[in-house]
């Protein structure tokens, strides 16, 4: 019973969304209020209903309905009730679901946060919406039935991947996903505008926030991903440019963008058409993200699900959504006139060498990632695009894009002066070599990037706190008056503080671990020792345990320092039956020098077991940098001017013209 009311709400919420995508639009174009508020209340149905088929499927799982076929694939009786519930999201059907459910979510939420729009840009964002809902409920009403039944139900499931039943990866897909979806909403609205004709500030500092909450839950879904495979997969490293982490990492850069260029659309009504363009570009590589991870054409780890006879759906999709807003792109943009001019050396220009920077960075991962595929259909041969390539081309382009990031908020609007920046940044620049100076001749051996990437990062750290401190004049002014400046600046200047905070943080941890990072490799015997990063390991042999639904070999490993206390990590190797599967669990003591990090492997047959010891210097600081980076985001989005939107005064104005270009509709 409980699978045919989630069918049926999933029906309904189908045809709510047809409903959705039209009437409003329609009513729009010819000024009647009634349809366009026809928006609201059909988002919240649709919200309400795919929410009915989400709890379904969760009772499902959680009370292991075998007589459900996408619980018997992806549960077991055993498995710990956190898996249970995270399962209903782990496999291809039940991801769909929650990416409908948040679709529908961020639709209640511009209907319920978007009292100020005006009605006509209201409606035609909430219709947009429902138009992609839309797709996404006929691909799963149609090719990934969550609620299908099998007859006879088996006794037990065959439970879900064991590389999935971790904490980090119950909560990774629902962040990511935020992310994902929330960039639905900034392309709702670059559709609106297009069919309005119209981009002005009042636009700009609508789509903002919700760039924010996208980019926001991005970073963090990002960040999970990266911690989960570093200490789940038992290799060692944190990112390996795989194609499915590139799938979520160019809709963050085309986020990123988008965020930094409708700053410039609400300060200096420029970058209109641009502005537009990043909207649906971010959105449609979210979209192509979701293609790569579910259509059959790459394996990664990371790929739960795959389908070719899905993927051509999905590509079908793809083509009709992306070739179409492209098309109305190419249409209506050259009808929008631009903004204000200004001299390329000024934020406004900063932020165009940033957009730019950012775009290529995401054009050369996009080759990367596509040309494997691409050469495969075309020829059949076989290439493999890996870190090298990403390397060699991200690198060049991120090393000026973080150095700028220092220039762009000292230079004034329209026109800045260089000169004058520089002099006041001589400090970060001097504090930069000195400590690639001290490095130099404390590391020997240490390469050129690794000083670079130390000094890029005390550049950005510095440069970014004295751009905060000359925006409170500190020490140039009383210090209680500099606190009076400091509490009435923006939440959004505090925020961008604190994000690019972050993203030097970022830089420390990934330029650390990987510069001077030690390991050992090789077979250990009980007792045996071996020192790592100046710490002494000492293997006390290994045992096996039993776990909720898996069997362990467990070693036991001592390690310390001569100046403090010893302390224990347990590395674990396990074996689980359903479905048979072997994982490593590595054993990890963070710390803010380092993390130790622990492995073992097979035994040799002699006693003996392959053992892994890393020390990764500061490597923890990539987690803590993009939680900073979140919280910026976070501060940021709190600025009452943000979530009340435009000024009254241009909300009126925005509202009159919409008006009038709806009744011209």
């Amino acid at each position: 019973m409980v699978a045919e009311v989630g069918q049926f709400a999933l029906i309904l919420a189908l045809v709510t969304a047809v409903f959705q995508g039209g009437i409003p639009l329609f009513g729009a174009a010819r000024g009647s209020q009634p349809m366009m508020r026809f928006a609201n209340n059909a988002a919240f149905v649709q919200f309400a209903a795919i929410t009915i088929a989400f709890i379904c499927l969760t009772i499902g799982y959680v009370t292991s309905d075998f007589s459900i076929l996408n619980v018997a694939n992806n549960s077991h009786s055993l498995k710990p009730m956190l898996y249970k519930i995270s399962g209903v999201w782990g496999n291809h059907e039940g991801s769909l679901l929650l990416w409908s459910w948040i679709l529908a979510l961020f639709g209640l939420a511009v209907a319920f946060f978007g009292r100020s729009l005006p009605d006509t840009l209201k409606s035609r964002v909430l219709a947009v919406q429902g138009l992609i809902g839309i797709g996404f409920l006929l691909f799963i009403l149609f090719t990934s039935n969550p609620f299908e039944r099998l007859d006879p139900a088996p006794l037990d499931g065959t439970g879900l991947n064991p590389l999935l039943q971790d904490p980090g990866l119950a909560f990774h897909p629902p962040f990511l996903y935020l992310g994902y979806v929330g960039l639905s909403v900034t392309f709702s609205f670059a559709i609106a505008a297009l069919i309005e004709g119209r981009v002005d500030p009042a636009w700009a500092r609508w789509v903002r926030p919700w760039t924010l909450a996208a980019w926001g839950f991005l970073t963090i879904g990002i960040a999970l991903g990266s911690w989960w495979a570093y200490y789940e997969l038992g290799w060692g490293g944190w990112w390996f440019w795989d194609p499915v982490e590139n799938a979520s990492f160019m809709p963050w850069l085309a986020a990123t963008a988008l965020l930094h260029s409708a700053i410039v659309v609400e300060k200096r009504d420029a970058l209109k058409n641009w502005t537009i363009l990043l909207a649906i570009i971010a959105f449609s590589l979210s979209l192509m993200g979701t293609f790569l991870v579910r259509s059959g054409v790459l394996n990664s780890v990371h790929a739960f699900a795959t389908d070719p006879a899905r993927g051509i759906f999905i590509l079908i999709f793809l083509i009709v959504v992306i070739g179409g807003s492209l098309l109305l792109y190419g249409i209506r943009a050259p009808m929008m006139k631009g903004g204000g001019l200004f001299a390329p050396i000024s934020r406004e220009g900063a932020l165009v060498l940033n957009n730019l920077l950012l775009s290529t960075a995401t054009a050369t991962i996009l080759l990367g990632t596509l040309y494997p595929i691409f050469l495969d259909a075309v020829s059949g041969a076989k290439v493999s695009v890996g870190p090298p390539y990403f390397e060699a081309t991200f690198l060049p382009l991120a090393i000026p894009l973080v150095i700028a990031m220092v220039f762009g908020p000292f230079l004034a609007w329209k026109r800045g002066d260089i000169s004058g920046v520089l002099a006041r940044l001589k400090f970060a620049l001097l504090l930069a070599l000195v400590l690639v100076g001290v490095i130099w001749w404390q590391k020997t051996g240490t390469t050129v990037m690794a000083l670079v990437g130390m000094g890029i990062f005390a550049w950005l750290l510095v440069g970014t706190l004295l751009e905060w401190a000359d925006r409170i004049r500190l020490f140039r002014i009383p210090l209680s008056n500099s606190w009076k400046r400091m509490v009435q600046l923006p939440r959004s200047a505090h925020g961008m503080t604190v994000a690019h905070i972050g993203v030097a943080l970022v830089i420390l941890g990934i330029t650390a671990s990987g510069a001077w990072q030690s390991e050992h490799l090789g077979v250990m015997k009980p007792g045996e020792r071996v020192t790592v990063g100046g710490y002494d390991f000492r293997f006390d042999g290994a045992e096996n345990v039993a776990g909720p639904n898996y069997d362990a070999v467990r070693g036991t490993f001592l390690a310390s320092t001569g100046t403090e206390k010893g302390f224990y990590l347990y590395p674990e190797q396990r074996r689980y039956s359903n479905p048979p599967m072997d994982t490593t669990e590595a054993a990890i003591r963070p710390m803010l020098s380092a993390d130790l990090y622990v492995v073992i492997g097979e035994a040799d047959g002699k006693g003996g077991y392959a053992i892994r010891i890393y020390h990764k210097p500061f490597i923890s600081w990539i987690w803590i940098g993009c939680f900073v980076m979140f919280a910026g985001g976070a501060l940021s989005l709190s600025d009452r001017r943000l979530r009340l939107g435009a000024p009254g005064r241009v909300q009126k104005k925005a509202a009159s013209a919409a008006g009038l270009s709806g009744a011209k509709g």
